[in-house]
């Protein structure tokens, strides 16, 4: 006989986890996804609107030209959007009597800068003409001057 001593075999006692007693997350029902959708498509489709429209209409330029007179009156107005919006006195043809004023914003602090230094002397603005701008927080015209160039006193 052997003098070793008998192992009996015990089965392996494995900890088996314990059902949770938390609910499973629910995944997100249909009509709340669809209501997110839709207040996306509510709020985000009108801003790429408004934003396309206003790239493409200060993009595109309708017209391009020169005016020239007296710089009348150059403020900077506006309640949210600060522009720059001014008025220039056209000489009048001989013979005629009632004075023609042409409005126009400057988008460029500097432009503005040089126009006020020279407001009462004889200008001559070029000016680009941009149709069709969403808002008047680019500007109270659609007359856009671009280059200022000083005709006489």
């Amino acid at each position: 006989m052997d003098d070793t001593p008998e192992v009996i075999d015990t089965p392996e006692v494995h900890d088996t986890p314990k059902p949770s007693t938390a609910p499973a997350p629910r995944p997100p029902s249909r009509w709340r996804r669809k209501v997110v959708l839709l207040l996306v498509t509510i709020v985000v489709v009108p801003i790429v609107i408004f934003a396309l429209w206003a790239w493409v209409t200060l993009g595109y330029v309708y017209s391009t030209g020169e005016r020239a007179g007296y710089v009348q009156k150059l403020s900077k107005k506006g309640w949210l959007c600060k522009t720059w919006e001014g008025e220039l006195n056209m000489v009048s043809p001989p013979g005629s009597v009632t004075p023609q004023i042409f409005s126009f914003t400057v988008p460029d602090d500097s432009l503005a800068a040089i126009l006020m230094q020279d407001i009462g002397k004889r200008v001559s603005l070029t000016y680009e003409e941009h149709r069709g701008i969403p808002s008047s927080c680019f500007g109270e015209t659609q007359f856009f001057v671009s280059n200022v160039r000083i005709v006489g006193p």
